[in-house]
């Protein structure tokens, strides 16, 4: 069964404990009595299940004698005082035990904790790129050699939908590959006479986006020459594009760590 929330389970046990009280002062075997008993186990059996000790613990609570036939008024009395004041026993050392041994509910996983434990369900990989087609076109073969969709905004019809709009339908995937290439240059305001190489605006921007949605464990930049890296990127491992396939291997180890089952070996060196 699914545990409920702490303050939830505290909340049952608490209503049924601080009914014991008013209990004592009533007869034994009063239909407030019989209301209270098959609520407890009802409280108990949907907080810890059906099968847990916390209800077998109650379940032998006797509240009335082993032999009602013998037995005089006094000592239904004691039983049923007694079985009240271990029922309280047990419902406070259960209530102990949420609060020692249960998580608060601020305690639940972080987004970013949810996003890295969770399965992919899709191989649809997102390609930001900028105008270095060449470098575009070698990730996206790559790509469906390793059995995976690259997923290419310029490559999908519009069908009537602005930019944005076609990039935020597009963007429902679970991992994303950006392509930072020197594409643009620019510098600081004072720094006319010292422009670097940087990647376009739209990569820098679909970067973010794709962190904020996917986590950085999800998102995975190629850096090509010497292009500038964002500044609040800065720090983070990048994989260099080049020439060479090394930039192949640091990609498939990203991705397995992304979550992807990929068999390297029939493609890395074909």
């Amino acid at each position: 069964m699914n545990r409920p929330p702490k303050s939830k389970a505290l909340e049952r046990l608490r209503k049924v404990l601080d009914e014991i009280p008013e209990l004592k002062e009533l007869p034994h075997g009063s239909p407030q009595f019989e209301k209270w008993q098959r609520n407890t186990r009802v409280a108990i059996t949907n907080t810890f299940g059906n099968d847990s000790p916390n209800i077998t613990d109650f379940d032998n609570i006797h509240f009335s004698p082993a032999y009602p036939f013998y037995a005089s008024d006094s000592t239904f009395r004691t039983v049923y005082d007694e079985g009240l004041e271990s029922a309280a026993s047990v419902l406070k050392s259960m209530i102990e035990e949420i609060n020692e041994y249960w998580d608060d509910e601020d305690q639940a996983p972080t987004s970013s904790e949810i996003r890295e434990n969770a399965q992919i369900t899709t191989n649809e990989i997102f390609i930001v790129h900028g105008r270095d087609e060449g470098t575009k076109n070698m990730v996206a073969r790559f790509l469906e050699r390793l059995d995976l969709q690259p997923v290419i905004l310029a490559e999908n019809p519009a069908k009537g939908r602005t930019i944005i709009e076609k990039f935020e339908h597009h963007a429902q995937v679970g991992y994303a590959i950006v392509l930072l290439t020197p594409d643009d240059v620019g510098s600081l305001q004072d720094g006319e006479n010292d422009p670097k190489p940087r990647a376009r605006q739209n990569v820098v921007f679909e970067l973010g986006f794709f962190i904020g949605r996917l986590g950085r464990e999800r998102v995975c930049a190629l850096t090509k020459g010497d292009v500038e890296i964002p500044s609040d990127y800065a720090g983070v491992e990048y994989i260099p594009f080049n020439d060479s396939d090394g930039w192949k291997m640091g990609l498939i180890r990203e991705l397995r760590s992304g979550g992807f089952e990929i068999d390297a070996n029939r493609v890395l060196w074909t």
